[in-house]
């Protein structure tokens, strides 16, 4: 039995919908009622009514429901006890980011923080945007950082998380230069001659991002996916190699773009093809977390003052970045 089999339970038992649970746990709706039949599987009987809508508990269910929210407790005091026991990082802040923005955001970003607000110590933890969100959802963060957009927004409870906007980033296609400084290859090439294409693995979100450009474009794009990953620091180095054209954050190729190691790959008569998304940062609250408490900590000493303690909290850190 997982430990995520019960919050899923639990999350089931507080919405009575399969569906909207799924969206709260980030998974697909069958995959979310899988783990609700392994749940079963592991209780011996039902737990799910399923002869009545809006979903209801069995007697059963009812009596697991109690027991997992003493069970689930139980478990975060346990850790919040181990936690407190590591005599580093108490001043720390935990960040969770997608790979992308840890290679390409995070850096600059905590550069410019510190200018403004002052030192501050901080733990990166680089994931994959699911793994990213359920860090954040599982309590394992301080600060959920993610891109986002309409068309795929991370469905987070805004009762229970804040966020707050750090900036845009655009996506768009690039590709080697030629001797003359052209781009080896031009959108949108032609049936016959396919463009050899760097793509995103399944399920990476920037590949669904490059999905919504090519659906949006309007215009009939050839390309043959010669290589994929999951990664944008991966493909930029098979485009920076010559290997193909490859859609990538602005971030991540503005120094190659200065130098001219890359140039876009959209002559200036196709429009279109580039979309730009929210850089986002979220957190639980309130936060019983330690590192979170002391709301009134540097009151008057300005925003260096508060980062210059060494009890600076991490919601000295949110505030300022509301203000900002």
């Amino acid at each position: 039995m997982e430990t995520k089999w019960l919050e899923d339970f639990v999350s089931l038992a507080e919405t009575r919908s399969f569906s909207r649970s799924a969206q709260l746990r980030h998974v697909t709706q069958p995959a979310f009622s899988r783990r609700i039949q392994s749940l079963e599987a592991w209780a011996g009987t039902d737990l799910v009514d399923r002869s009545s809508y809006p979903t209801r508990l069995t007697p059963a269910g009812e009596t697991l429901y109690g027991q997992s929210m003493e069970m689930l407790q139980a478990l975060q005091s346990t850790r919040a006890m181990l936690r407190s026991h590591t005599s580093a990082g108490q001043d720390v802040i935990e960040f969770a980011v997608p790979h992308t923005l840890a290679f390409t955001f995070f850096p600059a970003w905590v550069s410019s923080l510190r200018e403004k607000f002052g030192p501050i110590k901080s733990r990166l933890i680089a994931l994959n945007v699911h793994d990213a969100v359920m860090r954040m959802v599982e309590g394992s963060c301080d600060v959920l950082i993610a891109y986002h957009h309409p068309s795929q927004p991370i469905q987070l409870d805004a009762d229970r998380y804040e966020m707050v906007s750090l900036g845009q980033e655009v996506i768009s296609p690039y590709a080697k230069p030629d001797a003359d400084g052209a781009p080896l290859f031009k959108l949108p090439g032609r049936v016959g001659q396919l463009l050899p294409y760097l793509g995103y693995a399944p399920g990476a979100y920037l590949g669904q991002m490059v999905d919504v450009i090519l659906k949006q474009s309007g215009t009939a794009i050839h390309f043959d996916r010669v290589y994929e990953t999951d990664m944008a620091e991966g493909l930029k180095a098979m485009a920076l190699e010559g290997h193909g054209i490859a859609f990538l954050p602005y971030s991540a190729v503005k120094k190659e773009l200065r130098a001219k190691r890359l140039v876009s790959a959209v002559p200036p008569d196709l429009k279109g093809l580039e979309i730009t998304m929210d850089v986002r940062a979220y957190r639980e609250r309130p936060s019983t977390k330690e590192l979170l408490r002391g709301l009134g900590q540097g009151a008057g000493q300005g925003h260096k003052g508060v980062a210059a303690d060494a009890k600076r909290s991490a919601q000295a850190l949110w505030d300022y970045l509301v203000a900002s």
